[in-house]
């Protein structure tokens, strides 16, 4: 199970995880939505087309009515390009346009609970590092964890592992997360060890 980063409050659990094929990912997804709705959390998916629809064939092999979720906001799904079109302005995420973009989707997911902690899973940082853009991939990472300190959510970031391969910011969005995931699921705090690229990351 899951656990928000001690320190950060109870709603802040930013993690990574880098993933070597979209199945692997999937499952990891699948996995960390599953386990909110089973403590009746909602939770938004951000993916690409290809890897949401692999994301909801693992929730709906898990014997969840992904039907009823949708229509209760308990489960909000977003293509990851066309969110990141909402917010994108001269190659940089503009931190205003990303608030009136993600707070409404937010809220809508909370309907006015109290101490509702969203799950969320977001590809839209993987999507700019895969285009080249590495300067808007870590502004983004910094304008999720502002958005923490207005909403409280628990937010997974899935990363191509074959993107970060001797790349000298893979530190630089490590340090953005406050755990990594491990290739069985489990969260521990983030110590970057940059030695093989993504090769170089571990957890303790």
């Amino acid at each position: 199970m899951l656990k928000p980063a001690p320190g950060r409050g109870a709603g802040h659990f930013h993690a990574v995880r880098f993933y070597e094929d979209a199945q692997s990912l999937a499952r990891m997804v699948a996995t960390f939505v599953a386990e909110g709705f089973i403590e009746s959390l909602p939770a938004v998916v951000i993916a690409t087309p290809d890897h949401l629809d692999a994301i909801l064939e693992k929730l709906s092999g898990m014997s969840f009515d992904l039907d009823h979720l949708k229509q209760q906001n308990d489960l909000i799904v977003l293509d990851a390009r066309e969110a990141l079109a909402l917010f994108m302005v001269d190659g940089m995420p503009k931190a205003e346009k990303f608030e009136s973009a993600m707070l409404p989707v937010i809220d809508k997911a909370c309907r006015g609970r109290q101490d509702c902690v969203i799950r969320a899973y977001g590809e839209m940082v993987d999507v700019l590092w895969k285009d080249g853009m590495e300067a808007a991939a870590v502004r983004l990472e910094m304008l999720w964890n502002q958005l923490a300190n207005t909403r409280k959510f628990s937010l997974l970031c899935g990363y191509s592992m074959g993107s970060f391969y001797k790349d000298a910011a893979f530190d630089a969005i490590c340090h953005q997360h406050t755990h990594v995931l491990s290739l069985d699921g489990a969260a521990a705090p983030v110590k970057v060890r940059l030695a093989h690229g993504a090769r170089g990351a571990s957890i303790s």
